[in-house]
């Protein structure tokens, strides 16, 4: 790479394009001159343009009848040259390139010419499209390139017409027609060269290069303008219809996708314009048929068939463009189409069908989860059809269904049951089907379902899932599908979707399952004893019962609880006693996530957000403890026993930090009674070894109890031993521990938000917690520098108000700023900026006199922030950045140019979307 940047790469190229040399060497020789006529174009001297091209044009000839790599490369530099020469310099570039190849030279005989011109015509429009040409000239250049066409595609039309131009041949002009089709060329000028791409599809050889230059024509944006031509393509389309029948039939899979890539192209781009032409509206109906058939051509995704995904996105465009028609004509439309979406409906459950049992297992793991995804595709194409059909849509689904599950004339596979729930279960997870008529009609149908497969199982799991809010409203429903969902939490295969349809149920319908509570949790203790699921299913369990049991009358609460938590409380402190090993460690912090689930959903309190009616359903809660707490209460020693033994394991240490975060987050204020505890436990934890758990946990309780003078106490006495000992810390070097400074920068900025006069603590050395923050600036973990600027963020308003921040930051403001300034110099990643202009808007807004002294000050330095940036680009940012108090976006915006500027990127490609 140095080599092909270097200035000798214009000298050395040449000679390693000499003859003799291996294609590779050739390779590189080209590729050398390709980068400097294309990045370094400012090197050449103007009447030096004149001898490359004509260079250029001799290499190219001496190598048409030799490799084909190095030819590609000596193209595509010649086609960055003209690139760069129109069109002062070059004004007929495409013509001249005709004629030079069109010439007898007496060294290449005419096939090789042909083949080397195709191939430079070729490379010209796909230079362009990658080319770093500023945008004035690229407008320029674009528009002088489709002036050219009209010397480029006569020529392809009469080598496409020649009898006896090669194959090879006739390829390369479609590649060449589908490269300069994609400059946005009208399509009445493509007409022609379109129309014989149509008839090279009956060309094997031909086909993959016409589909390519067909999807490119009719997909050009600008191709909807000319309607007239397009309803022309409209007959070519459908007269692919055998081709595309004979294809499937032979299970040729190139064949119909090619051809349903050009079908949906025309379609899916083009709808809009071609609904618009009402007389038309037959032929395009044909079409939109024919793209049916390609959605449901026969064969299962991904193995017998890759066609039908293609057209879904069609699917949304045309229901969008009916219903973006005025009321008249929308209705006109509906009439028809409405009809087609109902037949789309069916074709998308035949798809969604899972194949038969042995074929299914015959399938690869990538297999499975293509078409995993490809149903998920399908499920949000139903979706997004419901607001063109609506109810009735449910009403089709829930009349097959119910044919299936009781006609006794010939056995149904489950497959077929299970697209129709599918179809179902795709609605109403997105669409509240709350006031739909068929839905007690559908779960009265559930329990009759012969569930003889998982993934039959796993669908009803999931549509009894997406139905948990109408059951919320029709609680008598409830109990014909919950023993199906107790009985499948059994199930390890069914895992995932029993529990999370537990889960469900447990959040939407808690009042409602009182008569139920008992048999909910002895099932679900029964199966976390004999660990059935996975981790992840375990704690989604314990969240369901937290919801549960939120429901419930505290002394119920309780009782469940001890049955519940007793085994994992006994185990617990088994494990307490035991030496430290990995399988100890699992065990203790598996126990500890699921006390923090159960602890995080388990809320007696009655929230706004909480059912709508709470306020009717709701036992009276009993007044006295709370019942998390209570528990707390009676596990925190042994707790405390665990940490003695693992207070050196991070996992452990976080693990039981989490429990007490999830309960105060649950319990706000009801948490008060474990404050003092906590914030001693905590103390001594922080003090034998720093771990940031302790510090987020610390953060959420000045967050929560802040403005609560009888439990703040303990609190601001742990805020300030944190504080010191990280400072501590810090003094040691923290650079081994970016978790811990990212955490207390974050308390920092808490502290100050929520209660600004700890920073009055006589115990608090606001000096060396502003040095501290000033370091974290320079740390190379970006989370831990955008906490840092946050805190400051903070700190700096607070100049006024709080004596020792303003002393500080008069004494000290200068670091700060210089520190800012050097990130912005070069030293932090560009995606910090928005948060170093922040701190430098904040300093603007509340330290202004101070901001001017230290500015100029530091500005004046040698090479600061960056040796690339001259005095006069400093002094004019300097002068942005006074001037602007009010607008952060403006200040956000002059950082990002003058951090480019400072890294040398200012105006190069690789920058132009920062």
């Amino acid at each position: 790479m140095q080599a092909q940047l270097s200035p000798q790469a214009w000298q050395f190229s040449w000679q390693l394009l000499n003859g003799g040399k291996v294609p590779e060497i050739q390779y590189f020789g080209a590729s050398a001159l390709h980068i400097k006529i294309s990045r370094y174009w400012g090197d050449i001297p103007s009447d030096q343009y004149e001898t490359l091209k004509s260079q250029l044009f001799s290499q190219i000839s001496a190598f048409a009848s030799s490799s084909k790599i190095v030819l590609t490369r000596l193209c595509v530099a010649l086609a960055s040259l003209a690139l760069n020469m129109m069109p002062d310099s070059w004004p007929h570039a495409v013509p001249d390139m005709v004629r030079v190849f069109q010439t007898e030279d007496g060294q290449t005989d005419g096939r090789a010419r042909c083949l080397a011109l195709l191939e430079l015509l070729t490379v010209l429009p796909e230079e362009f499209q990658t080319s770093r040409l500023p945008p004035y000239r690229k407008g320029q250049v674009r528009s002088c390139l489709s002036q050219e066409c009209a010397c480029v595609f006569p020529l392809l039309r009469q080598l496409l017409q020649q009898s006896d131009s090669p194959g090879f041949v006739k390829q390369k002009v479609l590649k060449c027609f589908s490269s300069w089709a994609q400059l946005g060329i009208p399509l009445t000028e493509c007409e022609e060269l379109t129309m014989a791409a149509f008839s090279a599809l009956r060309d094997p050889e031909l086909f993959d290069s016409a589909v390519e230059a067909l999807v490119n024509t009719i997909s050009q944006p600008d191709a909807q303008r000319y309607v007239n031509t397009l309803l022309k393509l409209i007959p070519q389309a459908l007269g692919l219809q055998d081709q595309l029948h004979q294809a499937v039939q032979n299970g040729d899979i190139e064949t119909s996708h090619g051809i349903c890539r050009i079908v949906v192209a025309l379609g899916e781009n083009h709808s809009r314009a071609l609904l618009d032409q009402v007389d038309h509206w037959q032929s395009f109906l044909a079409l939109v048929n024919m793209i049916m058939f390609c959605t449901g051509i026969p064969g299962h995704y991904p193995v017998n068939e890759t066609t039908s995904s293609l057209t879904l996105t069609f699917w949304y465009t045309l229901q969008d463009d009916i219903l973006s028609f005025e009321t008249e004509k929308q209705t006109v439309y509906l009439q028809v189409y409405r009809p087609v979406y109902f037949q789309l409906v069916d074709v998308l459950l035949q798809k969604a069908q899972f194949p038969a049992d042995a074929e299914y297992a015959s399938w690869s793991s990538d297999e499975k989860e293509q078409f995993r995804i490809y149903r998920v595709d399908i499920s949000d194409t139903l979706m997004y059809v419901y607001e063109m059909l609506g109810a009735e849509l449910l009403s089709n689904l829930y009349e097959k269904l119910g044919r299936l599950l009781t006609s006794s004339d010939h056995p149904t596979s489950w497959q077929h049951t299970e697209a129709l729930l599918f179809g179902f279960q795709s609605i109403a997870e997105t669409v509240d089907v709350n006031y739909s008529d068929v839905v007690p009609g559908l779960i009265g149908l559930i329990p009759r379902i012969n569930i003889n497969n998982v993934q039959l199982a796993d669908t009803v799991m999931f549509t009894i899932g997406a139905l948990a809010e109408w059951l919320a409203d029709h609680p008598v429903m409830i109990s014909k599908v919950l023993p199906l969902v107790l009985h499948a939490l059994g199930n390890p295969e069914l895992s995932v979707s029993s529990v999370s349809t537990l889960k469900k149920i447990c959040r939407e319908c808690k009042y409602d399952l009182l008569p139920y509570a008992a048999n909910i949790v002895a099932v679900s203790q029964d199966v976390l004893l004999k660990q059935i699921h996975k981790t992840s299913q375990c704690m989604w369990l314990m969240q369901a019962l937290g919801f549960l049991l939120s429901a419930l009358q505290v002394e119920e609460i309780l009782s469940n609880l001890h049955s519940l938590i007793t085994p994992y409380i006994q185990q617990l402190e088994k494990l307490a006693d035991e030496m430290p090993n990995p399988s100890n460690k699992l065990a203790i912090i598996h126990i500890l996530g699921l006390l923090s689930n159960l602890f995080a959903t388990l809320d007696i309190s009655c929230h706004d957000d909480d059912h709508e009616a709470t306020e009717v359903k709701k036992l009276p809660v009993v007044q006295g403890p709370n019942p998390v707490v209570l528990v707390l209460q009676q596990v925190f020693q042994l707790i405390r026993k665990v940490l003695s033994t693992w207070l050196n394991d991070a996992q452990v240490v976080e693990a039981v930090c989490t429990i007490f975060e999830k309960s105060v987050k649950t319990l706000l204020d009801d948490f008060a009674p474990i404050v003092p505890q906590l914030c001693e436990m905590l103390g001594q934890m922080y003090s034998t070894i720093p771990q940031a758990s302790a510090i987020d946990l610390t953060r959420q309780m000045v967050h929560i109890f802040a403005n609560e003078p009888a439990h703040f106490p303990p609190i601001r006495a742990l805020f300030l031993l944190v504080t010191s000992l990280t400072l501590s810390l810090f003094q040691q070097g923290p650079r081994d521990h970016p978790d811990i400074v990212d955490s207390f920068m974050q308390l920092l900025a808490q502290a100050l938000k929520r209660k600004p006069c700890l920073f009055m603590s006589a115990e608090l050395d606001v000096k060396a917690v502003f040095q501290c923050g000033v370091l974290s600036l320079k740390f190379p973990e970006p989370t831990t520098v955008k906490s840092s600027c946050l805190f400051f963020m903070e700190f700096l308003p607070r100049c006024g108000e709080l004596a020792p921040v303003g002393q500080v930051v008069h004494e000290d403001g200068k670091l700060l700023l210089q520190a800012t300034l050097e990130g912005i110099g070069g030293q932090a990643s560009r995606n910090l900026m928005d948060s170093f202009a922040d701190i430098l808007f904040s300093l603007n807004k509340n330290c202004f006199s101070y901001l001017v002294v230290w500015l100029k000050e530091l500005m004046q330095q040698d090479a600061f922030p960056s040796p690339r940036v001259t005095q006069e680009q400093k002094d004019n940012f300097t002068q942005h950045i006074l001037r602007e108090r009010v607008n952060k976006r403006r200040i956000r915006d002059m950082v990002k140019e003058f951090t480019l500027l400072c890294r040398g990127l200012h105006g190069t490609e690789y920058t132009a979307d920062y």
